[in-house]
């Protein structure tokens, strides 16, 4: 069978919906931070065996299980035990990053002639918020519903100059489960005056199941963009948008991950130490949904779609994953042990006026949907 052709069709997995059934959403002990505070978790399960598990501490999704061909489910993100290992060791493992996903260089960026500095986390630049971001926060927990969509909406409110952010931001994630194995993640934000945001979820997934004994490197890979932007030392975009075509970068027709992840020919794979890299894709920003990756694990048939109305995803191979940090049931997570798929503007955006704009004010809010659908082929 030709794996590639198949990786390249979402229309190929058979979804988990049937008869209607009522999914629930339960609210459970996530655990406790250093001061004592206690964190909330919230279960979601539909009634075909798929389900995850949202903590409110970094609005994160800690648990994804999804069964496999022959009906065995398994946890397909990587992550921790609970909110004060979260809180211990800054991993981004299943979180939501902002106020600005990924990098901005220099952590500078200037908005109606004034500039604002951000704090530096990533050597020379700020990512993902600038490390005391949004998934270093408590969030609120506002609603669970059970029904025919499980769901749970968690709010945050970050002051102005908050991380050195201006404009005071009102944020909300809403996580729902519907019946056909849909896990929609929908982020929405207000301000009183301009700023700049970009969230997304930072799960890495390995769908042959976390801590098991194979890594993510063999599942099969599918991006429909036909361009990518390279990126300088720093890890920052050059500007450039690059055509994948006759490259390592080039996942239009599926491609197993870790073909071509050592191959030392490509500069940016040498420069990244893997992938680490935003793909244009194709469709642009859009106000539905449209698929920006299909990950396929051909061993237990599980297939997962990531959906969503941003322009870019950021492909990241867990390459500073190191060993160092014990995961959920004390497994030793390394590189390759799950993969990123993230939703986003491109990065740098506000310092990069060809790839778009990054701002919201009061008369224009922000809202990201994104969906992680998983289904399975036999």
């Amino acid at each position: 069978m030709n794996w590639k052709h198949w990786a390249g069709s979402a229309m190929v997995a058979a979804t988990l919906s049937g008869s209607a059934q009522a999914a629930t959403a339960r609210r459970e002990d996530g655990g406790r931070l250093a001061d004592g505070r206690a964190v909330e978790a919230i279960a979601l399960a539909n009634g075909h065996g798929v389900s995850a598990r949202i903590l409110a501490y970094g609005a994160a999704l800690q648990k994804f299980m999804a069964p496999d061909r022959h009906g065995k489910s398994a946890d397909i993100v990587i992550g921790l035990p609970d909110a004060g290992a979260y809180e211990a060791r800054q991993s981004f493992f299943g979180v939501t990053v902002g106020r600005y996903a990924n990098r901005i260089a220099g952590g500078k960026f200037t908005l109606d002639g004034q500039t604002y500095q951000l704090p530096l986390n990533d050597r020379v630049n700020s990512l993902h918020g600038g490390g005391k971001g949004f998934d270093r926060q408590l969030w609120k927990v506002e609603s669970v519903t059970s029904g025919k969509v499980a769901s749970v909406v968690l709010r945050h409110i970050s002051p102005d100059g908050d991380s050195g952010y201006p404009g005071t931001l009102d944020a909300t994630v809403t996580y729902s489960l519907d019946e056909a194995g849909n896990l929609t993640i929908a982020f929405a934000a207000k301000t009183d005056k301009p700023t700049i945001v970009n969230m997304t979820n930072h799960a890495l997934f390995n769908l042959a199941g976390e801590g098991g004994p194979r890594d993510a490197m063999d599942e099969v890979l599918t991006i429909p963009a036909a361009h990518y932007t390279p990126v300088n030392a720093a890890l920052i975009p050059t500007g450039e948008l690059r055509a994948v075509a006759g490259t390592p970068f080039d996942f239009r027709k599926g491609r197993v991950v870790g073909q071509a992840l050592r191959d030392g020919h490509d500069e940016q794979l040498a420069i990244a130490r893997g992938y680490d890299h935003n793909f244009a894709i194709d469709a642009g920003l859009t106000k539905a949904p449209k698929l920006l990756a299909l990950l396929a694990d051909r061993a237990s048939g599980r297939v997962l779609e990531v959906l969503s109305t941003e322009p870019g995803v950021q492909f990241y191979t867990g390459n500073f994953i190191d060993g160092t940090m014990l995961g959920k049931n004390r497994h030793i997570y390394r590189m390759g042990d799950g993969i990123a798929l993230e939703p986003q503007k491109f990065p740098d955006t506000p310092n990069q006026p060809a790839f778009g704009s990054a701002r919201i004010d009061a008369q224009h809010p922000y809202a990201h949907t994104m969906i992680y659908r998983v289904s399975i082929t036999k």
